[in-house]
């Protein structure tokens, strides 16, 4: 090595040259020569054999050819060094790998099999403050931390070892001057036949601040100056990993997942600058929270904005339910407070999903999952609140989202089938109608009634195409019955409508096309619709009405009592039947207060069922006599028992349902009543 960078060792020991064995041949056109070791003289060194006797030239190199001894010394040579005396002696010239090493802007040094510093460069000293020769002997790993992560200092263990080609890494190290560095490390084998390998550092510190602002901005909300998106699933999944395999923390974590009540309102009529002002002194107040949060504690929870007017607060290793609710009662009351922007007071509230369970066994998009339901369900039972997560609500939520992936197909799966309940005349006991009513045989779920899934099938617009097959369904039994019994009177079926199906279909069309189908005649198909639908009908609802009344259908009004109760609409519909909701009918006395019944039945008695209602009957008498005013007819629904029934007979209703009669029955069990008294 040079003079600014002397070592122990040879240059030899850095690259080692082709080396030619004394029982090889030589390459063509190549002369082999000794480089001296260090200490030794040319005069000392082994001569080189010549392959050009002795009229070949000189090589090229420093070193020096013996001559012939029979030749007679030139003048101005002696006879120790054989020099021409009147050429100055120079030293021999540096390999050219040696000066490279040297003079190389990456620092460097060569370490040999037992992971000793062999020597180094100055860019090596520089780098880590001191002269290259002070490293001399020192434990390379240590100087360049390869020891503290496992799996760097096996993967350099088996570089030295010669069973690894080479080793990359990038290690945060600190600066003499105290600064922390970043550096990528290489360590690799300066050649095949070397014992020694090389390594290199490079000083990557300026590269790895602007990968982190990068990295910064891309993970951080400009607004907020939050974690955002990515960096909160980031926490999250690593939250979850620890929080599993790591004995020393609760393994549990906790979410508070917020949505910002009336922020949409704010950004429309002030204008996003205003909004975002909003969003960022939002973040403030939840930071703060945070932090009060975890005073005392091992970790402050992660504030994160999400997207739009969401943000999450993720509590590593929480405590329980009771952590998670603290912290969402103090985001509520933190929220209460109006907040001045741009000379404006406004104000927002929260409504908050609160989830909080074991870490090991679920996952970051489950967990999310969960807050979202949870945050729905604030929501939807009115805002400005926190819901915890209820595993009993989701689960009947799961069970009608499975409701709904499969409705649409039901129909042509052949899974719904139609039962009949008797409408019985209440002066002679008589079977006189039926009403249609459907069950869904759901493969998974089982036997389903209308409560189950007939709201889900107005929501999805899937009640157009079930409407259409229980009418075509229910009118061609209908006709059945009728072709049966031909010495019977004939009886009519009443089939339930939604509103939705007047509006998204032409139902009008749907009734004659199906009456034209089954030859059933329209006085014998009736229809019906809730109160609160019929009372509110205008446009084309009521336009439909009106074509149906006109083509003989008989319009009914379900559970009269319970909507609107706009009596006037009566004059104007065409309604021919109201259905009485079975709350009036409940409240009569189901059987006659004895002194025996009240002492055998104790407190059953006391309750509203056991009493009569007086005010229930004034009240259904007067609907009942009204109905018949307008030549309307009036059926009792949920008859139970003959005391009711008796009672209803005396107010003057004309038919009556309820298990009194018959529960729902499948269509040959009708067939069955027809001809007797219920």
């Amino acid at each position: 090595m040079s003079g600014t960078s002397e070592g122990p060792t040879p240059a030899t020991d850095l690259i080692q040259p082709n080396v030619t064995h004394s029982d090889a041949t030589p390459c063509p056109g190549t002369e082999q020569i000794a480089v001296p070791a260090a200490g030794q003289t040319a005069a000392a060194a082994p001569s080189a054999p010549s392959r050009g006797g002795p009229d070949a030239p000189l090589p090229a190199t420093g070193g020096t050819t013996p001559m012939a001894e029979s030749a007679p010394a030139p003048a101005g040579f002696t006879g120790m060094d054989q020099q021409p005396s009147a050429a100055p002696r120079r030293p021999p010239a540096e390999p050219p790998f040696r000066s490279a090493f040297s003079a190389a802007p990456l620092a460097m040094a060569v370490v040999d099999r037992d992971g000793l510093v062999v020597s180094a460069n100055d860019t090596f000293g520089a780098l880590f403050g001191g002269g290259p020769e002070e490293f001399t002997g020192q434990v390379a790993a240590d100087l360049v931390d390869l020891t503290s992560d496992p799996r760097i200092r096996q993967a350099y263990q088996q570089v030295l070892d010669g069973r690894r080609a080479r080793l990359r890494c990038a290690r945060r190290l600190k600066h003499p001057d105290g600064h922390p560095l970043w550096v990528q490390i290489t360590v690799a084998p300066l050649a095949p036949e070397s014992p020694n390998v090389l390594l290199s550092v490079a000083d990557i510190s300026a590269r790895r601040e602007l990968q982190d602002r990068l990295r910064h901005v891309q993970n951080h909300d400009p607004v907020t100056r939050l974690p955002n998106r990515t960096l909160f699933f980031e926490r999250l999944s690593a939250a979850l990993e620890a929080e599993s395999y790591e004995s020393g923390g609760s393994g549990r974590v906790g979410l508070c997942y917020l949505d910002l009540d009336g922020f949409k309102a704010v950004n429309d009529t002030l204008g996003h600058r205003v909004g975002d002002r909003l969003l960022a002194a939002v973040a403030d107040r939840l930071t703060r929270c945070a932090n009060e949060a975890g005073h005392g504690r091992t970790s402050v929870p992660l504030v994160a904005r999400l997207g739009g007017d969401e943000f999450a607060l993720l509590v590593e290793g929480s405590t329980g339910t009771e952590q998670l609710a603290e912290l969402a009662e103090s985001v509520l009351t933190a929220l209460q407070a109006p907040f001045e922007i741009s000379g404006r007071q406004l104000s927002v509230s929260a409504s908050i999903g609160v989830v909080e369970r074991q870490a090991a066994g679920t996952s970051a998009t489950a967990l999310m999952q969960a807050a979202d339901t949870t945050l729905y369900w604030a929501k939807a039972d009115g805002k400005a609140r926190w819901t915890l997560f209820d595993p009993e609500r989701n689960a009947h939520r799961m069970t009608r989202q499975a409701l709904v992936s499969s409705l649409r197909t039901a129909v042509d799966r052949g899974e719904f089938t139609l039962e009949y309940q008797p409408l019985v005349g209440m002066d002679d006991g008589r079977l006189r109608g039926v009403e249609a009513l459907v069950r869904w045989r759901h493969p998974r779920f089982g036997t389903l009634t209308p409560n189950r899934f007939i709201a889900l099938a107005e929501e999805d617009g899937s009640i157009v195409p079930l409407g259409r097959w229980i009418l075509a369904t229910a009118c061609r039994q209908a006709r059945r019955w009728q072709l049966d019994h031909p010495d019977e009177p004939p009886i009519f079926v009443s089939v339930n409508v939604a509103v939705r199906q007047v509006w998204d279909s032409d139902l009008v069309a749907d009734v004659a096309g199906v009456l034209a189908e089954t030859g059933l005649a329209p006085h014998l198909l009736q229809l019906e619709l809730t109160e609160s639908a019929v009372m509110g009908s205008a446009g084309r609802p009521l336009q439909s009405l009106r074509a149906l009344s006109d083509m003989g259908v008989r319009i009914a009004i379900d559970d009269f009592g319970t909507g609107y109760s706009n009596l006037a609409y009566l004059s104007r519909l065409p309604v021919s039947a109201l259905k009485l909701d079975g709350s009036f009918v409940r409240g009569f006395q189901h059987e006659e207060n004895t002194g025996e019944n009240a002492a055998g039945q104790g407190e059953e008695h006391d309750g509203a069922a056991g009493r009569p209602s007086p005010a229930d009957e004034v009240i259904v008498e007067a609907m009942v006599q009204l109905a018949h005013r307008l030549g309307l007819t009036v059926t009792a629904e949920c008859v139970e028992t003959c005391d009711q029934a008796s009672r209803l007979r005396r107010i003057g209703c004309d038919t009556g349902q309820g298990w009194l009669y018959s529960r729902p029955v499948p269509p040959d069990r009708i067939s069955e009543l027809l001809g007797s008294r219920c």
